[in-house]
């Protein structure tokens, strides 16, 4: 099961550890040797000889992220704000840890079940920067000018000529 996911406040090496005496494993980075003190801490330098593929040693991490990178492509087109990016990744979590569910139609209920008790929210408390984003209409050409393509000189057509 996923645990919720967000951003990280600061890229600290303490922010990324487990409460109290967990086991750790990271990529063979130096400042993670003097910050693991105290947990069971496995270093995979995933660079050296040898060492199997990252989605080898890491199979748990690769798996999560590249579902997470498939999902945000597929489901947003790449279109992703900063200012949502906590609400795209509570989203993801709720969907990876109901993947697999044997009762589909209990993922509808529960979703349900979680909007009637959520209190209701304005359009503008869902807007994360709600001021920001106006669209400009765009202007109408006051003229419009034949391309320089099919700027050309008419051949003359003896045919088309009336008679005298």
């Amino acid at each position: 099961m996923l645990a919720r996911l967000g951003p990280l406040a600061g890229a600290g090496v303490r922010g990324l550890l487990p409460a109290s005496g967990g086991f750790v494993a990271s990529w063979a980075v130096p400042s993670y040797k003097s910050a693991t003190v105290g947990y069971a801490h496995t270093a995979i330098n995933l660079h050296a000889p040898g060492v199997p593929l990252a989605h080898v040693a890491l199979p748990g991490v690769h798996r999560i992220a590249s579902l997470l990178k498939r999902w945000l492509l597929g489901t947003h087109h790449g279109a992703i704000e900063p200012a949502h990016l906590a609400a795209y990744l509570d989203e993801f979590a709720f969907r990876f840890n109901r993947r697999q569910s044997f009762t589909r139609g209990l993922l509808f209920y529960r979703l349900l079940e979680l909007a009637v008790q959520a209190p209701p929210r304005p359009y503008a408390a869902i807007l994360a920067n709600p001021g920001r984003k106006k669209r400009i209409q765009p202007v109408a050409p006051s003229s419009r000018k034949v391309p320089p393509s099919l700027a050309i000189r008419v051949p003359g057509r003896p045919w088309r000529r009336g008679r005298r």
